[in-house]
């Protein structure tokens, strides 16, 4: 199967991604501390209803990234982090639909009228968490088991491994502090996934160009 396979997931999951986390930080306050009000607003609460409705799409092409890229590298693949890479990547996956899944249900409890203070902010603490907290940690785990891949194997430059790594360690330390920082990680996957396409568009071209000049 060609990397051009996993770049165009990783494109597709990182520009739902980018654009699911931007309305769901525009329409959600990022202090948890603060009533629900704009769940009575119809904009942002139809706003954050389309960036869940992304999600899924999102997690599938995220997980299609993962099968193409293992399956790249065969038998170039460490165990060691080819388990950490899958159990990272699967881990990531599970908390962001898990975090969806407890934002939905708050939405729609709110439209039926039977959801109190209380249980908002525990849905918004829970949801935060498993974002923020668990998704996030998970992204840079994978992120660093990734990196260390594509330093062994070469699949894509030193230099989007050296960031990769730096973005892991600001996701591991410093996500708790400022929400944005969780669009680190779509964006280095974008990235990733233009390098790959470059690369295999370079390739092809030099084989094309190759094969002409050995015709003349």
């Amino acid at each position: 199967m060609p990397p051009r396979g996993a770049a165009v997931a990783g494109v597709i999951f990182s520009l739902l991604t980018i654009v699911g986390l931007g309305l769901v930080r525009y329409a959600v306050p990022a202090d948890l501390s603060l009533p629900g009000i704009w769940l009575t607003e119809p904009d942002r609460r139809n706003a954050v209803r389309f960036a869940l409705n992304l999600v899924p799409f999102g997690g599938i092409a995220f997980l299609w990234f993962m099968g193409v890229l293992r399956h790249r590298l065969g038998e170039l693949e460490d165990k060691f982090f080819a388990t950490v890479f899958l159990a990272s990547g699967l881990l990531f996956v599970a908390c962001l639909f898990g975090s969806a899944a407890v934002m939905a249900a708050m939405i729609d409890s709110v439209a039926a009228g039977s959801i109190g203070n209380e249980t908002y902010y525990f849905n918004r603490r829970v949801s935060d968490a498993l974002l923020n907290l668990f998704a996030m940690k998970m992204a840079g785990v994978f992120m660093f088991s990734t990196c260390t891949i594509g330093l062994r194997t070469a699949i894509f430059p030193r230099w989007v491994a050296f960031l990769g790594f730096a973005c892991a360690l600001v996701l591991l330390v410093v996500i708790a502090n400022w929400k944005w920082i969780t669009l680190i990680f779509p964006i280095w996957m974008l990235v990733v996934s233009a390098q790959i396409l470059s690369a295999e568009f370079r390739s092809r071209h030099a084989g094309t160009a190759g094969g002409e000049h050995h015709q003349a």
